[in-house]
């Protein structure tokens, strides 16, 4: 979601050098976004008592000598390595008790809005101009012939579509669509519309996509590909460009396909999806798909009652939602105004948000 303001930074400097500085997770992916020239990876995690990586992180943050630092995350602790660096320009959100620290403190904005227009109301007021938020990663040729050749390796049927699912979801169980309506949808692809499913996420979810597939029926498992744990960061990438439509979770993966083009339906249940819901590649749509409860969105990791916003979002309903984007990729409305959050206002429309009709 910060894509679109690193993509305004580096128009309003064309001709500086610009790193991108972020924790090991998430830093390879800025390899794919365009106009970032270096990628420093960051291991301290805030913590005092963790001299080794804050020293380390330190003197790397010093041999960039970068002029400015301009900070997206709200952390203390991002300013304050940020000056022990010695960079003299700071610039970022008054947040954390952070002023004194920065050169350069913006406020924040004054009510809920998208999470990449937050980011761009940063840049913005620190006299940046911004461009409609549509988020852009580019896959190299040797990150996709690598998927390709893991794919084909495990049984991909090129002449077939792909469905790619990401079932994980690092918040919490209360952000994941149930297991059991997972296994439903790529029996339901498979059985119905010829499809191969292709499950991806981290190590982490190695466990959940696993029995995903033993729960789906025999006849129909050869044709799902697990993959998890077995992609780096540009792999899945890859494999998503591969793919005819890409389903997940609330998730940093659902981003990942917005970005690099992929039409994506992404399921909400206990999160905010007017401040998280995925942005679309120009010519792309995102479906952003809920069941509306009185309780959500709750923002909790875990429900504490029955989890009714993801297990009433049915697996039919999803079915039809996946068909619809392999058949019609391209938005229905092309203008821009139709899929990009206007600034300033509290829900975007990256794409569809489509209410459930059930009570």
């Amino acid at each position: 979601m910060a894509l679109p303001a690193i993509a305004d930074v580096r128009r309003h400097y064309p001709d500086a050098r610009m790193t991108v500085a972020a924790r090991r997770a998430v830093a390879g992916l800025f390899h794919l976004a365009p106009g970032v020239d270096d990628v420093l990876v960051l291991e301290w995690r805030g913590k005092l008592l963790r001299r080794g990586p804050l020293q380390d992180d330190l003197a790397r943050l010093r041999e960039v000598k970068a002029d400015i630092a301009i900070l997206f995350p709200n952390a203390f602790s991002a300013a304050w390595i940020t000056r022990r660096a010695g960079v003299p320009e700071r610039w970022g959100y008054a947040a954390d008790w952070r002023r004194p620290l920065l050169s350069r403190a913006v406020g924040r904005p004054t009510r809920s809005v998208h999470q990449a227009e937050y980011y761009q109301h940063l840049v913005r007021e620190l006299g940046i101009a911004t461009s409609p938020p549509e988020p852009v990663l580019v896959v190299p040729p040797e990150a996709a012939d690598a998927a390709r050749a893991l794919l084909v390796a495990r049984g991909w049927d090129a002449s077939r579509p792909m469905v790619t699912i990401a079932p994980g979801a690092a918040y919490g169980t209360a952000k994941q669509w149930i297991p059991a309506h997972y296994a439903r949808l790529v029996t339901l692809l498979v059985k119905t519309e010829g499809a191969q499913c292709v499950l991806v996420g981290s190590a982490a979810d190695a466990e959940t996509t696993r029995g995903i597939r033993d729960m789906v029926p025999e006849s129909e498992r050869r044709d799902v590909i697990d993959l998890a744990g077995d992609t780096t960061l540009a792999t899945l990438a890859g494999v998503m460009t591969a793919s005819r439509a890409f389903v997940s979770n609330d998730s940093g993966a659902m981003h990942v396909a917005s970005a690099v083009g992929v039409p994506v339906a992404a399921l909400f249940g206990p999160t905010r999806e007017y401040e998280t819901a995925p942005l679309p590649r120009s010519g792309r749509r995102v479906e952003v798909l809920i069941h509306p409860v009185w309780c959500r969105p709750c923002m909790l990791r875990e429900c504490p009652i029955d989890h009714r916003c993801m297990k009433r979002l049915l697996p039919e309903r999803v079915l039809a939602c996946v068909t619809d984007l392999v058949a019609n990729p391209e938005p229905r409305t092309p203008s821009p105004e139709s899929r990009v959050p206007d600034p300033g206002s509290r829900i975007p429309s990256p794409g569809s948000r489509i209410p459930s009709p059930e009570p």
